[in-house]
């Protein structure tokens, strides 16, 4: 009994089928100087040079250095998508 159970788990073999792969779009989202913008916000942001606008208070969250940085780049012209709605 034990012979047949090892032929049987031996004989079965599980397909996998890979979904096919999605086309990237060819244009870029963010250009290489609104990236280049973001980098010198993180560090600063790392150096603790970086502060809010408002309050002036020292940035801390990666994120926030981020969206400093991509505002930045949108007031400067550089290719950005538009800042999403709050709502």
């Amino acid at each position: 009994m034990t012979t047949k159970k090892a032929a049987k788990t031996s004989t079965k073999k599980t397909s996998t089928k890979k979904s096919p792969a999605k086309k990237s779009s060819s244009t870029r989202k963010y250009s290489p100087a609104a990236g280049k913008s973001v980098e010198t916000e993180m560090k600063a942001m790392k150096q603790g040079k970086l502060k809010s606008g408002r309050s002036g208070k020292k940035v801390t969250n990666p994120k926030q250095a981020i969206a400093i940085g991509l505002s930045e780049a949108r007031k400067a012209g550089k290719k950005v998508p538009p800042a999403p709605k709050k709502g």
